[in-house]
């Protein structure tokens, strides 16, 4: 719903999908990256990212599909605790080159493209309110 947290839909072969999703408001932080990537691997699979949050260091991979009939958010998620900013964040492209951005603000999702950086950055969707 791109209001910063993770949900899960499951197909059923028969019948509707499901979605499963933390209704809690957590009160830690995170960050969002897409990744745009040059040079013939426009979806940047393969990318490697390291995220650096005080003591906290996190390491991720840009991938496609995880298993049959599946398909994973492109976008890389980092759960930052109770860090308000991602201190260092290195990114590894595909093509071997590497940039480094530092000092990101929480709780934001931000597409970086290869060779420019930070190309656009906004805060989370409102939540959806669903009838129960």
């Amino acid at each position: 719903f791109n209001d910063g947290h993770l949900e899960i839909v499951i197909e059923n072969l028969e019948g509707q999908p499901m979605i499963l999703r933390a209704d809690a408001d957590p009160q830690n932080h995170w960050i969002s990256l897409e990744l745009h990537g040059t040079k013939g691997n426009l979806l940047a699979l393969n990318a490697v990212v390291k995220v650096i949050a005080g003591d906290l260091p996190q390491t991720d991979e840009v991938r496609s599909g995880g298993s049959y009939l599946s398909q994973n958010d492109l976008r890389l998620h980092f759960g930052l605790g109770n860090h308000a900013s991602a201190d260092k964040i290195e990114v590894t492209w595909p093509s071997g080159t590497k940039e480094t951005l530092t000092n990101l603000a929480a709780d934001r999702f931000y597409v970086i493209q290869e060779g420019k950086g930070i190309v656009s950055s906004h805060p989370p969707a409102k939540p959806p309110s669903f009838a129960r």
